[in-house]
């Protein structure tokens, strides 16, 4: 259960026909958000599509995707954990890496903690200067989110790009020695048998 900070980006790995499950916390009327993106598949059909789900602190189905990437957008309309499950069952024999992107931000941040809510009453009533300053700082926050958010997303896209490039590769390497041998063996069935046809037991060629 994650419930320290608001916003988390890792990576996970998923084995085949896997499941892994995550909890959030959210307050209430905050913006839930999740990206994630399918960085590399293996095993013989290699499907990069993964179902993914949202769950609300009610058992509440919010949202689900099947897709190798995707974003998931909502207000919380509950205060307590959101759980997001990810599951590899298209790709049942083979693993995938999966990054993942996910927070919760507020609007105005003063809903946040209802603890806190009194003191930033008392200290808006005095002085309307701090209140003023304490508005931009949120909007200021939810600035950095978003950019965070789309920084994240491009981190997400470069990794992908690396792991195609370096399948490709070895894709391109292997087929290219297989081919290799391959026209090494045909040509030497083709000298071995143009040689047969040469060879005789008498001094008669047979062509």
């Amino acid at each position: 259960m994650f419930r320290g900070a608001d916003q988390y980006n890792f990576a996970i790995l998923l084995p085949g026909a896997g499941l892994q499950c995550y909890w959030h916390f959210a307050h209430q009327s905050g913006r839930f958000y999740l990206t994630y993106m399918v960085q590399w598949a293996s095993g013989m059909s290699a499907d990069r599509r993964l179902h993914v789900a949202v769950l609300s602190p009610e058992g509440i189905q919010v949202a689900t995707l099947d897709e190798a990437s995707g974003q998931i957008n909502f207000q919380t309309q509950v205060t307590g954990f959101y759980q997001m499950c990810f599951l590899n069952f298209m790709n049942k024999f083979g693993n995938m890496q999966v990054y993942l992107d996910f927070g919760v931000y507020y609007d105005d941040l003063r809903g946040v903690n209802s603890e806190d809510e009194e003191a930033r009453k008392d200290e808006e009533q005095l002085n309307s200067t701090i209140s003023s300053i304490q508005v931009s700082s949120d909007k200021l926050r939810t600035y950095v989110v978003h950019m965070w958010r789309f920084y994240n997303y491009g981190r997400m896209k470069r990794a992908t790009d690396y792991y195609l490039l370096l399948s490709n590769s070895s894709y391109i390497s292997w087929w290219s020695a297989a081919l290799s041998a391959v026209i090494l063996t045909a040509g030497y069935l083709q000298l071995f048998i143009i040689k047969r046809l040469f060879h005789s037991h008498t001094n008669k060629p047979r062509c």
